[in-house]
């Protein structure tokens, strides 16, 4: 999906939307929730409900919007859920999520437990 694309910002809404929205209704959620305007050029807004299994994604073309929809046919999507933020990612990313892996690191920095210093 969008693989022949280049955008300048791809932008991916964690935790869950509501993909029943259509055009109008996701452009509203970008404008509203996450303060940013849907009419940006050549940006990639991308949208996940409850199941892992659908994506949809919104560009504005200059012209008209452009509303995608992706259904896996096996497998899900590691859609970030703890956060309900807009996250910038890189194009690596992008092409990471669309291939199933994550778009968040597995090893994470720890403190070490007190009791060990």
């Amino acid at each position: 999906m969008l693989s022949n694309f280049s955008f300048a910002n791809i932008y991916i809404a964690c935790g869950y939307t509501d993909l029943r929205y259509g055009i109008d209704g996701l452009a509203q959620t970008v404008k509203e929730r996450f303060a940013l305007t849907p009419f940006s050029a050549n940006t990639l807004f991308l949208f996940c409900g409850r199941r892992n299994d659908r994506i949809k994604a919104l560009v504005w073309e200059g012209d008209g919007f452009l509303l995608l929809y992706k259904r896996l046919e096996s497998g899900r999507f590691m859609w970030p859920r703890r956060e309900s933020e807009l996250k910038n990612l890189t194009y690596e990313q992008f092409h990471w999520l669309m291939e199933g892996f994550t778009i968040e690191p597995g090893i994470q920095k720890i403190k070490p437990p007190e009791s060990m210093l």
